[in-house]
């Protein structure tokens, strides 16, 4: 299934496809710490047995049905400080992947999960490998529920079960990887001012009320990301700031 990609510059240009693995961000990993490797390497398996995601939480995926990959990138233009911009860009790869065959339900959950209305379709983990003060490699860990059709919480959906038929993987792979990579050569050459704007537009519960939870329950209204990538939530008139792990989203 897994052949070199026509479609990208770099992406997918080097392709290691493993039947079963632990994790293909894991597997990513060991390959930046032994060197030599190129940029756009791709690391996917048919099943990944101890998936990660936020939090620490393991990504369930039936072995075959969905994407379940790692791609190499090594932003070296980019400082410390502005991780979250790599986060953004490439949610708006996916995004952009998707968004011609499900619409206006489908929006990033910040920090970088994906969603078809109030369901989880997909998940990104990024890690960075630093160099003084710049990223010298980023593994980003990419899965999406593809053709599954069962999952053990209502919470999850697929994009066989939003749209009513399978999919082809390997398509939806190729065009993810280049719409990811345009994303991210627009972040380099450009910087993250071109693409905030998108990434807004597509974050889930914008501008809405809705419940959060913090040290306690409270109403308000996502105003943004700042450059950090802190969520931004306007409560009572006043602004306040969250870092991963600080704010959940209620109803």
């Amino acid at each position: 299934m897994h052949k070199i990609f026509a479609n990208t510059l770099f992406a997918g240009k080097q392709v290691i496809s493993l039947p079963t693995c632990h994790s293909t961000n894991d597997i990513a990993a060991a390959l930046v710490s032994k060197g030599g490797t190129f940029e756009g390497t791709l690391v996917i398996t048919d099943q990944q047995t101890a998936g990660k995601g936020q939090r620490g939480n393991q990504w369930e995926a039936e072995p075959g049905k969905n994407l379940t990959f790692s791609l190499i990138l090594k932003p070296g233009f980019l400082n410390i400080s502005q991780q979250f911009a790599l986060n953004m860009a490439v949610s708006l790869g996916v995004h952009d992947t998707l968004f011609p065959l499900l619409g206006d339900g489908l929006k990033v959950k910040w920090p970088n999960d994906i969603y078809f209305f109030d369901k989880k379709l997909g998940g990104i983990l990024i890690e960075n490998t630093l160099k003084n003060n710049n990223i010298e490699f980023s593994v980003v860990g990419v899965g999406i529920n593809v053709n599954q059709e069962k999952f053990s919480t209502a919470k999850a959906t697929s994009l066989t079960q939003i749209v009513g038929s399978p999919f082809e993987l390997r398509e939806v792979l190729s065009t993810m990887l280049q719409k990811i990579e345009v994303r991210y050569l627009q972040l380099k050459e450009s910087g993250e001012s071109k693409i905030r704007p998108d990434y807004l537009e597509s974050l889930y519960w914008y501008n809405e009320p809705h419940t959060f939870l913090a040290e306690d329950y409270f109403t308000g209204l996502i105003k943004g990301i700042d450059p950090i990538g802190r969520l931004i939530i306007e409560r009572e008139s006043n602004v306040q700031y969250f870092s991963l792990k600080e704010v959940s989203f209620i109803e």
